[in-house]
């Protein structure tokens, strides 16, 4: 996955703003600087990896901030929380990525993604059998990387 130059994060500084304005909160320097930082990172990070790398930088940006943007990010879709049961919250980006589910590791911990649109053409049909209306999901494999089995 390559990383984004910034003219191609115009649209996601323009959702974040008009969130922020949406919402009667000031747009700051260090909330630009922290998705700029987040959409160039091309892994799930969770919030402390993101401020260490983000203090490299800017060593003034707190972790508070880092934690209350990524929040801010996920509110206003930029980024979306997943859990891989090791419970530490990492982020993704949310916008432009289709459905997809993760292979965890449960013994070093590494992930990878993987596209699911024949699972998803699958949870359609199931609800429409039954008459129900999904709002969303969540596709988590637990095992062994090659690396551990």
């Amino acid at each position: 996955m390559k990383a984004e130059g910034k003219g191609d994060m115009k649209r996601e500084h323009e959702i974040l703003i008009g969130f922020l304005k949406q919402k009667g909160l000031k747009q700051t320097d260090q909330r630009e600087k922290i998705l700029d930082i987040f959409l160039s990172n091309v892994k799930h990070v969770s919030a402390d990896e993101l401020h260490a790398t983000i203090r490299k930088s800017d060593p003034r940006i707190g972790f508070s901030t880092v934690y209350r943007t990524l929040k801010i990010l996920t509110e206003c879709g930029l980024a979306r929380e997943v859990n891989f049961g090791d419970g530490r919250a990492r982020f993704e980006r949310a916008l432009d990525k289709g459905q997809h589910g993760h292979l965890i590791c449960t013994n070093c911990g590494k992930t990878e993604e993987f596209a699911i649109a024949t699972i998803e053409k699958s949870i359609k049909q199931i609800s429409t059998n039954v008459g129900f209306r999904p709002l969303g999901h969540r596709l988590e494999v637990y095992g062994l990387c090659k690396r551990c089995q």
